[in-house]
Parts: structure tokens; sequence; C-alpha cells
């Protein structure tokens, strides 16, 4: 028996809760990585379809509507995290409908983008691709139009019925679109960002209960908001709709039900989004090396050594499995939550800056690894 209760951890790591978590985040990142690549690819053909006689000095995309941290802004993002923290911490009784309805519009937003690809799959064989016009709106196709429903109406029943798995969906749409829109140029941004943001997650979790009297992070994390529909019906006087208006637990993690127990695996989404920016950068950094090596190919340059056909996204990967186990094992041991960036930063960035080392890339990568300089026509001699 006590060899059973040993190993109890063991066995969790196992439930059907937390195999889900890990089999989702990885797939977020995966799917996220190869729409933000494709995404670049796209604007990079369309750049050379329109500057085909240009002869500027570099390439950029300028076509792409993303953002791109830059050094100042990776520095920050741990401190308006913080903030944003302590604001729901704070005011979350005053402002829960504001975050609420805010949370619904992009989530809706991120949930049409993510289930873009299926209605154009669906719609793009029996459509002429041409687009409809709404005004000031915008124009939009059949598929982006048959997303955004479908987005709607997910996020709509979610408000009427607040299931945790409609939750996860629109959670699913703000991680992928995250990662898609968002770039991260250097692999000096990355690692300031993550080493940031490792400190951020530690501390709140770690330390903020000898501070406020209470975990902060876990507080914000598992507060519910009064739901809209509810609001509504009470100005309204439609005394049975409101009292079955269910408060809304707002999409910014992942629960997933363990079928032996009924008790929850959660996972938050910055522990999706934030290594999930890393992988997107050297997922985008294979591509560009995989293209240099097909251009020495053709000049006759040897192929590189087996080290050299490693895939840092592969690394990378594993590193991030290896943490989220490593994160599971913890919290079993010591019965808390744990600060998942704790063992996910580590995981992923130290192998990734050893693998780089040892291929010769970790200067390139270090810095601006994707700008590239076009040779001058006038050679000095």
């Amino acid at each position: 028996m006590s060899s059973q209760v040993d190993y109890q951890w063991a066995y969790t790591i196992m439930d059907s809760s937390r195999v889900s978590t890990f089999l989702i985040s990885i797939l977020l990142i995966v799917y996220g990585s190869f729409r933000s690549l494709n995404m670049e690819q796209e604007a990079r053909e369309r750049e050379k379809e329109k500057s085909k006689n240009s002869n500027g000095s570099s390439v950029c995309l300028t076509d792409i509507n993303v953002q791109t941290l830059d050094t100042m802004q990776a520095l920050c993002l741990p401190l308006g995290a913080s903030i944003s923290l302590l604001v729901m911490f704070f005011f979350f009784d005053s402002m829960q409908m504001l975050f609420a309805i805010c949370t619904a519009i992009i989530a809706t937003v991120a949930l049409a983008f993510l289930l873009l690809p299926m209605c154009q799959y669906i719609i793009n064989p029996c459509s002429d691709g041409n687009k409809i016009s709404f005004g000031i709106c915008g124009r939009f196709t059949m598929a982006e139009l048959l997303s955004f429903s479908m987005a709607l109406f997910i996020v709509c029943i979610w408000v009427l019925t607040g299931h945790w798995l409609l939750m996860d969906a629109m959670g699913m749409g703000l991680c992928v679109a995250f990662i898609a829109f968002v770039r991260l140029p250097s692999l000096k941004v990355s690692t300031l960002l993550l080493t940031g943001l490792l400190i951020y997650d530690v501390f709140w979790v770690f330390f903020s209960s000898y501070i406020f009297n209470t975990n902060v992070m876990v507080k914000v994390a598992t507060r519910s908001a009064e739901n809209p529909v509810g609001v509504v019906a009470r100005k309204l006087h439609i005394g049975g709709v409101a009292k079955e208006a269910p408060r809304l637990s707002l999409p910014g993690k992942l629960v997933f039900p363990s079928i032996h127990n009924g008790r929850f695996s959660m996972l938050g989404l910055g522990d999706i989004v934030m290594p999930g920016l890393l992988l997107c950068f050297v997922m985008r950094y294979d591509a560009y090396k995989k293209s240099q090596l097909l251009h020495f190919g053709e000049t006759g340059v040897p192929p590189p050594r087996h080290l050299g056909r490693i895939s840092y996204f592969h690394c990378s990967l594993i590193g991030y499995f290896l943490g989220l186990v490593t994160a599971t094992v913890s919290s079993e041991i010591f019965k808390a939550a744990q600060p998942a960036l704790l063992y996910l930063v580590p995981f992923t960035l130290l192998p990734l800056l050893t693998m780089a080392y040892l291929k010769g890339d970790l200067r390139r990568m270090w810095s601006e690894p994707f700008i590239i300089q076009q040779p001058s026509k006038h050679m000095d001699v």
C-alpha cells in the first residue's frame, strides 16, 4: 500500500485529463506555428510579385498583418501582465461584465481564425472566391463569413450554458491566433521575454500570498464572471432566465475532466502561447535554414553533418513536453499549484541554446536572423 501511495504521481500523469492537456497543448503549438509559417510564405510570395524589379537592399514582408515584438516590448510584457493581473484581482467584481463581453468579442474573432481553414476546405470547391462587400466593415469571402458565423454561434451557446468544452474551444482559438499573429524576431528577444515571464509566473504563484494573503494567480484563474444574459434578464424582470443563466469561467485556461474521478486538469493559456511563440520562431528558422541549404546545394556545397540535420523545432517541442511532465509531477508531489513556466522555459530554451551553439547558429539566431541583406551591385575592390 505504501508503494502505491509513493508512486501515486506516476498514475496521475497517465490520467485522461493530464493526457488531454499534454496532447491539446502540443497540437495547438504545432498548428499555430504552421499557420504562422504559411502566412509568412504567402506574404513573401505576394511581396515578390509586387517587387520583382525592386533594387532595395533588404527583403522585408510588408503585406502581412502581424505584430513583431522588439526588446523593449519583451521587457515590458511581464510588467503589463502583472498590472493586468492586479486589476483583475482587485476590480474583478466591478468590472466582470466588461471582462466577459470583451473576452467574448475577442474569442469570436480568434475562433473564426481557427475555423477558417476547415471552412475554406468546405466552401472553396463550391465558390468562385469572390468577396462580398459589407460597407465599412470590409469585404469577406464565403468561407470567412461561414467561419465567423460558426464562431459566433459557439460563443453564444457558451454564454447561455457556460460549458467547459466551449470555453476550451474559445481558448484554443485564442492560442492559435496569438501564436500566428505575434512574432519573435530573434533568440535574444525570445530569451528576454521567456525569462521575464518565468520570473512573473514564479512571483505571482509562490510569493504573492505573502503580500496579498492569497495566491493571486490561482485566485484570478479560478474566478467566474456574472453572465451578461442574467444581468439583462434581471433588468427586464425575467426571473426564470436570470436564475438559469450560469456564471462564466473566462477562457484564460484550458480545462479537461478526468474520466475516473471527475477532477479537472487546468493549464493557463500563457503556458501554451509563450513557449509557442518560441517554437514558432524556431520553426521559421528551420524553414529559413532549409531554403539556405537548398540554395547551397545548387552551388555544389556538401550537405551538412548529421547534427546539422536535426530540427530545432523538434528539439524544442520535446523539451516542451518534458517540461509539462515535470510540472505535472511537481504539482502532484507538492500538492500545490506550480508555475508551469518555471519548468517549460528551461526545458525549451536551454536545449535550444545548446543546440544552436553546437551547430554554429547561435550568433545568427541571437540577432535578427530573418533580415536578409542583399549584396550590392557595386562591389568594392
